[in-house]
């Protein structure tokens, strides 16, 4: 009875999908889980923060209400029923996930997995351990919140992204976030606009780092003129309980500084969570804390692959389920599906931000030379209307070949103006593939269009360079 074609060890985005997809293909599928279906994105991560995000958005509306003619008297927010909400639609996709998986009679096991060699599995439940046989084993634990050993992590109020979610009573009016990555940046956008006043330490030289130099900077004048305070190029020292609140010492260009606040949120990143996976005398090769992997997912165990954020190669939800789907469709002796070298990446900050492929920076390391495609957004009647900030589309193409390279989006609905944009790089499209279509008017997708065409100069809405 426990014995199984794939055991999936792990039911986030990664893990369920590709228990859902081994039960299509007919392979007997086993799912184990210690927390909630769902997984860290569902759960702790993802849906959670953009249910903040939105209601964060719409109270920030408000206060713009006059602008377009309404009115509105007395607006307030009650934090308590934001996190309601929140907790709401955690649990209409949780549960929907759930019917998923025994619709498709997916054995779900609740309890931590733990590999005791090639073909198995321990995983210890509330009723004691029960032991399982996998012809082929697939992790997919994920990872959990970085927590530096910098002095002072330990006191209260200092806390992750884990932590931050679920604080349902309390909304610090003064924050400190530590890390201007995606965390940072969307945790600060909800802050900011309940009104709370925000200062963001970063170590690199800029927020949102790996991202394209352009949008980093643009975000980082938006966000300071909202009035959250940015410390870039800072390296924090410690942090210590002060009458006033938790001081955050940190040295900038050779200075020590102090910021003191009700609340420090630590958002520096995400390490593997191979946290009870592996049984004392037995693994798989690691590295620096995560599991090797080759390009079909196989660890150095053959029958075990492993994918998503405990392989640490590019820590997305979406990444982890293309990559279970195509681990699962090798094992059943499929042709993969989907193309995992354009991969999008997304921030949902108002305005929203999306990338896909290659930097401009990345292109001259690689000595690429490409023409550029570029199109703001203050003349794009959509925008307008919606009163947007200042954005932008940037398309970089291949000088000798046409083809589209990359793509940068800071703009309203960029999360979702970027899958046409990784369509056309997987299909390797042209800009002249890439005119050719008729995009709605009035629509942020026709800027897509005046991007495109920008590239040769032939953009209507946009006033020609100067000679």
């Amino acid at each position: 009875m426990n014995e199984y074609q794939l055991i999936v060890i792990g039911a986030g985005p990664g893990g369920y999908e590709a228990a859902i997809r081994a039960a299509q293909l007919g392979l007997t599928t086993a799912l184990v889980e210690n927390r909630q279906v769902g997984g860290t994105c569902l759960n702790r991560g993802c849906i959670p923060t953009k249910a903040l995000l939105h209601a964060a958005a719409l109270y920030r509306g408000v206060q713009e209400f006059e602008s377009v003619g309404l009115c509105a008297q007395g607006v307030s927010f009650d934090i308590q029923k934001v996190h309601h909400r929140k907790n709401q639609v955690i649990e209409q996709l949780r549960s929907g996930i759930e019917q998923l998986i025994k619709a498709n009679k997916i054995d779900l096991y609740q309890g931590t997995g733990t590999l005791t060699g090639p073909h198995s599995v321990t995983v210890a439940t509330g009723e004691g351990p029960v032991e399982l046989t996998g012809e082929n084993i697939l992790v997919a634990t994920g990872s959990k919140p970085s927590r530096p050993p910098i002095p002072g992590l330990d006191l209260p109020h200092v806390g992750t992204s884990d932590e931050f979610l679920f604080l349902e009573d309390k909304l610090y009016e003064n924050l400190i976030i530590i890390g201007g990555g995606v965390i940072g940046v969307e945790f600060a956008s909800v802050y900011q606009s309940f009104g709370c006043k925000v200062t963001i330490v970063e170590a690199m030289d800029r927020i949102l780092p790996p991202m394209d130099r352009e949008i980093s900077q643009n975000l980082a004048m938006i966000l300071k003129k909202r009035g959250i305070a940015i410390h870039t190029g800072a390296m924090v020292e410690r942090l210590e309980e002060t009458p006033e609140g938790i001081a955050c010492h940190f040295t900038q260009k050779g200075k020590e500084q102090v910021v003191t606040a009700d609340g420090v949120l630590v958002a520096i990143g995400r390490r593997p969570n191979t946290d009870g996976l592996f049984a004392e005398g037995f693994s798989v090769e690691m590295e620096r804390g995560r599991i090797v992997t080759d390009e079909a997912f196989r660890t150095s165990v053959p029958s075990i692959r492993a994918i998503g954020d405990v392989t640490a190669k590019i820590q997305l939800a979406h990444m982890a389920s293309a990559q279970g789907l195509t681990a699962v469709e090798l094992i059943a002796g499929k042709e993969p599906s989907i193309c995992l070298t354009a991969v999008p990446g997304c921030v949902y900050t108002d305005p929203e931000i999306a990338t896909v492929g290659l930097t401009e920076e990345e292109c001259k390391e690689k000595g690429i030379a490409v023409h550029k495609g570029k199109y703001i957004m203050s003349g794009n009647g959509k925008s307008i209307i919606e009163q947007a900030d200042r954005g932008f589309i940037k398309l970089l193409f291949d000088e000798k070949t046409d083809v589209l390279l990359g793509a940068h989006l800071m703009c309203c609905r960029a999360t979702d103006l970027i899958s046409e944009l990784s369509t056309a790089i997987v299909n390797k499209l042209t800009s002249k593939e890439l005119s050719s279509v008729i995009r709605p008017h009035p629509t942020f997708t026709e800027a897509v269009t005046e991007a495109v065409e920008s590239a040769h100069g032939m953009a209507i809405h946009l006033a020609p360079a100067k000679k």
